[in-house]
């Protein structure tokens, strides 16, 4: 069955609208194979023939020693932006494998803004006092226009956040890998300078993957060098932040506000929803279900922006956002 075109096999089963997605973005450039459609027999032949893969989980789309299969493929492009959760210790070292780095970054970045606002300006704090029947009409709240912005992993996502976060006339401070970028900032580093980001952030919004070197990223000491009013904010992964640490940072500093979307046990990528503090017992916490990027018809969009590197591959151009060693997590 090995066709004569390239092949890009599809290893999820996509509902009939983004089938018609997927063959439009690809067209003439090469055969469009789902793996759900084939016979038993045929999927290793599918797999060998592969030269570009599109994924969401592979862990659940492909059976025990099917990877093995894939050493043909130019590309393994993953819908999801985040990937921590995939074993990329079973993958053929010489694939590369990318993930769709800032695919939901604009409605995240929306998120993070209303998170923002809704802290600075009390919003939760006051209903549940005027629902006590308290009309605490002369409690100042804060405006962020002005305050610093400090956001910690400014790739797609917080490039959107930053550009929002302007809009309001925040000063925008970053920490990447390359300590650069083309999005203009007042201030910009590597993730060796995190004590100088922490301590300038009035609003810290986290927007980086969660890695070997991430994980407990931010702990007692570094809570501990943040203003005593900031807003932290992650849209990022929760095991990037120390559970623990910031619940008791959260009950020892109630000007201190975390607006949680991303937890430490999910549903998603851990089969149930937990937390070891209770975090909703705390006036100083917003919390949302892990659904900054739960827009409708987000869904297609971020597969069109996963097509588009599949499509730079097919042509023969270098893929964007491929994953370093050092940014997986298994």
């Amino acid at each position: 069955m090995r066709a004569t075109r390239p092949s890009l096999l599809v290893t999820f089963e996509p509902p009939a609208a983004q089938r018609t997605l997927i063959a439009r973005a690809i067209d003439a450039l090469a055969e469009v194979v789902y793996l759900a459609d084939l016979a038993p027999a045929a999927r290793a032949e599918a797999l060998c023939g592969a030269d570009v893969l599109l994924a969401r989980n592979t862990a659940r789309e492909l059976r025990p020693g099917e990877l093995a299969h894939i050493v043909k493929a130019r590309l393994v492009q993953f819908v999801s932006a985040g990937v921590d959760f995939i074993p990329f210790r079973d993958f053929p070292p010489d694939v590369p494998v990318a993930s769709n780095r800032g695919a939901y970054a604009e409605p995240m970045a929306e998120h993070a803004l209303a998170m923002a606002l809704a802290a600075a300006k009390r919003l939760f704090i006051e209903q549940a006092r005027l629902a006590r029947g308290e009309f605490n009409q002369f409690t100042p709240n804060r405006m962020l226009a002005g305050k610093v912005c400090g956001v910690l992993g400014f790739g797609g996502i917080g490039t959107a956040v930053a550009k929002l976060m302007r809009c309001l006339g925040m000063r925008v401070h970053a920490i990447n890998r390359r300590g650069a970028a083309a999005e203009p900032v007042e201030w910009i580093g590597t993730p060796d300078r995190l004590d100088a980001l922490l301590a300038a952030a009035d609003v810290l919004v986290i927007s980086m993957p969660l890695t070997r070197s991430t994980k407990r990223l931010i702990g007692a000491a570094q809570l501990a060098l943040m203003k005593s009013d900031a807003i932290l904010i992650n849209l990022a992964r929760g095991e990037i932040i120390d559970e623990a640490a910031l619940y008791r940072h959260l009950a020892s500093q109630p000007r201190f506000t975390a607006c949680i979307d991303a937890w430490w046990i999910e549903p998603v990528r851990h089969g149930a929803f937990r937390m070891e503090q209770p975090f909703l017992d705390l006036a100083n916490v917003i919390a949302s279900p892990h659904n900054s990027a739960s827009v409708a018809g987000w869904g297609e969009i971020a597969l069109g922006r996963a097509l588009d590197n599949c499509r730079r591959v097919l042509r023969g151009e270098t893929p964007l956002h491929v994953i370093a060693d050092d940014e997986r997590m298994a």
